[in-house]
């Protein structure tokens, strides 16, 4: 069998009967398909990663399959990537070099949900273990709104907050995640279990320092949560809610966003029930306290434009709310207009309303904000995923630029590699477990630029760097 990526020399055939009996894909258009991700949303990325092809998958249903298809990865010497349900935007799940993908869909189950906790299989949909805790007076503290598809393997493994985040904090927050099993890439693949603060250790790496079989989180009590619709005359009134809402004592906010006007026009199946032309803060509210919020909603300038319990919103047929916040967002816009981007955008502590209007008209018409509240170590934060229209990687520079010359921080969601977007600079102490863990550097190594130059050392020298770095 002839390697579909044209970059391994791998017997793929012979590779694929020692793999026996886990699941393989072999059909070139449907590895192709696994091949991809959501980095389409990034014109630059898409250029780059859209011709990046594994040569075979394989589906493992559980940890025993999953340490034989890792021990053959390892006899063959062939590369590795991870695969949930493929909802990252950065091509964390692109082989970069072909080689074997990984997909984890089968191993989805729920293990075992406790007091405050759940257990499950790293390839369950975050929707089903919501599904399951509900009906046990739980949810889960935080999930992406891409719950129906997204596995909470990959969330650990690329995600850093989501829906909850603005009540529970950041998924590294104390207490978030629980623990960890991962196994390793060696000829005799051993299980670690990482718990605590260790978890750290993994998190947030996009697969590259162990292969996630089994993770287990926190849980919150579950309410009566409705979702509620606001809207403003101006942006900066629509955000500085936002705040008010953060910081109000009887209003328990699991979701707070904000969105230019410009972007609810993409909003179809919003029409009729958001006054046009109009700002937007998007929330999910505990039926208890929607007198506190219609109250600080007014205060701010704002008009209640729609509640709307979880029975209601079925009856109308209308999507969640949480499908008008995070990415989702520049989903709704990419589904008309695929010329449309986005940027991450880490803004200034406290939240400033006023900092927020002067900058609007710096950044040109062409980009739209999009704001995030959330608790990162127990302070409010925000972040802002604008709508950008894209013309050129100058031009995308020269926004970048106008952001951080305001005090802005750039995460940019136009690279392929962890250092460049969301964790900025390099983190060896997760090159320093890849090492422990994946001594060939099998695991997604292109997607760290850092790899390379420390691949040669032995993993207690590798970490020692992390405490140069912050010396």
């Amino acid at each position: 069998m002839t390697s579909i990526s044209g970059k391994t020399d791998i017997d793929w055939r012979a590779f694929a009967a020692a793999l026996a009996p886990v699941q393989v894909i072999d059909e070139p258009v449907l590895v192709k398909k696994r091949s991809r991700d959501f980095f389409w949303y990034s014109p630059i990325l898409n250029a780059d990663l859209k011709r990046c092809f594994g040569d075979l998958v394989a589906r493992p249903k559980n940890a025993d399959e999953m340490r034989h298809v890792l021990a053959v990865a390892y006899a063959f010497d062939a590369p590795v990537v991870l695969r949930g349900g493929g909802t990252g935007n950065y091509g964390q799940a692109v082989p970069m070099e072909g080689g074997l993908i990984i997909e984890t869909t089968a191993m989805n189950k729920v293990l075992e949900i406790g007091e405050g906790y759940v257990r499950a299989q790293a390839g369950a949909l975050m929707a089903d273990i919501n599904a399951a805790l509900i009906a046990r007076g739980y949810e889960m503290a935080m999930f992406p709104s891409t719950q129906d598809i997204a596995t909470i393997g990959g969330f650990v493994a690329g995600g850093s907050a989501g829906i909850g985040s603005i009540a529970n904090g950041a998924l590294r927050d104390p207490g978030n995640l629980m623990s960890i099993k991962v196994q390793s890439v060696e000829e005799i693949p051993t299980e670690h279990v990482f718990e605590g603060a260790e978890t750290l250790h993994i998190h947030h790496a996009w697969g590259l320092n162990g292969v996630i079989t089994e993770i287990t989180l926190r849980t919150v009590p579950t309410q009566d949560w409705v979702g509620c619709l606001a809207t403003f005359e101006t942006y900066e009134n629509a955000y500085a809610a936002g705040l008010a809402l953060a910081q109000a004592e009887d209003v328990r906010c699991k979701l707070l966003t904000t969105v230019d006007a410009r972007i609810c026009a993409y909003f179809p199946r919003l029409k009729g029930y958001i006054r046009p032309d109009k700002h937007l803060l998007v929330s999910l509210v505990p039926k208890d306290d929607i007198a506190g919020f219609e109250t600080c909603i007014r205060a701010a300038g704002g008009h209640c434009d729609l509640t709307l319990s979880e029975a209601d919103r079925i009856a109308a047929k209308l999507p969640h709310v949480f499908d008008f916040s995070y990415n989702h967002t520049t989903l709704q816009v990419l589904k008309a207009d695929r010329s449309a981007t986005y940027q991450q955008i880490g803004c200034p502590i406290p939240p400033d309303p006023t900092a927020i209007a002067r900058l609007r008209p710096k950044l040109g018409d062409d980009v739209w904000m999009h704001h995030e509240f959330a608790r990162v170590g127990g302070q409010i934060v925000t972040f802002d995923l604008p709508i950008i229209w894209f013309s050129t990687a100058q031009r995308l520079a020269q926004i970048n630029a106008t952001y951080e010359a305001n005090g802005f921080a750039v995460y940019d969601a136009h690279t392929w590699q962890v250092e460049g977007g969301g964790l900025k600079n390099a983190d060896y102490r997760h090159l320093a477990w890849k090492k422990r863990m994946d001594p060939k550097g099998l695991l997604n190594s292109a997607k760290s630029a850092v790899w390379k130059t420390v691949k040669h050392l032995p993993a207690d020298e590798i970490e020692a760097l992390a405490a140069e770095a912050q010396s």
